[in-house]
């Protein structure tokens, strides 16, 4: 019997699943627009078909799926991925943000990252990557380094790929202490700074 996480980690990481001889590039080829491409479909198929999960989580429910590695990383993804795309544009995009840290942290403590498969650990590290917090940004970046380190060689690039991004997170932070682009979402005023910030190029990820 299938455990209850799996066709959400199914639908994240492809059926195909991320066994020994699934590399993390072609997982990533054929993934990448569902989780970073922003299309309303996939935002509509998030909800119907994992709506009432994000609910169960953001209520502090499945505890059972806490107790495991891959069971961690579906919550994680329940609390951090699926609430972006699901609430896109509303406050309560990031309302998981204060639930899935600790319980990265608590995973992370307890090396659940390291048994699972390379790409997954992307979608652990990345609720480090969203914190506005500084500490947290400056772990996400130490963590995507070792990623980047132990990555077969064909494999580089896309990794290095992912530590650009948590480095460009972290100069966000190191230099705001919060991520402008979040402040219209969230009903926060822009500095003149951040608003100046917010035209550039590349500022919204």
């Amino acid at each position: 019997m299938n455990a209850p996480w799996q066709p959400l980690l199914n639908w994240w990481f492809g059926a195909a699943g991320c066994g020994p001889g699934v590399s993390a590039a072609e997982v990533a080829a054929s993934r990448t627009a569902l989780w970073f491409g922003k299309q309303d479909r996939q935002d509509v198929q998030a909800r119907e078909q994992f709506g009432a999960l994000v609910e169960q989580a953001l209520a502090g429910q499945l505890q059972d799926w806490q107790a495991e590695p891959e069971g961690w990383l579906a919550t994680l993804l329940l609390l951090d991925q699926l609430p972006r795309m699901i609430f896109r544009d509303t406050p309560k995009a990031f309302a998981g943000d204060l639930l899935a840290r600790p319980l990265a942290l608590h995973g992370l403590t307890r090396g659940w990252d390291q048994q699972l498969h390379p790409i997954q650990r992307v979608f652990a590290y990345l609720v480090l990557e969203h914190a506005e917090d500084l500490a947290l940004q400056n772990q996400a970046v130490q963590l995507f380094q070792v990623l980047l380190e132990q990555a077969a060689t064909a494999e580089r690039e896309l990794f290095a790929g992912y530590l650009d991004y948590a480095e460009r997170h972290q100069r966000v932070i190191a230099r705001f202490g919060r991520f402008p682009h979040r402040n219209q979402a969230l009903g926060r005023l822009s500095s003149t700074e951040e608003s100046a910030f917010l035209r550039e190029p590349g500022s919204r990820f």
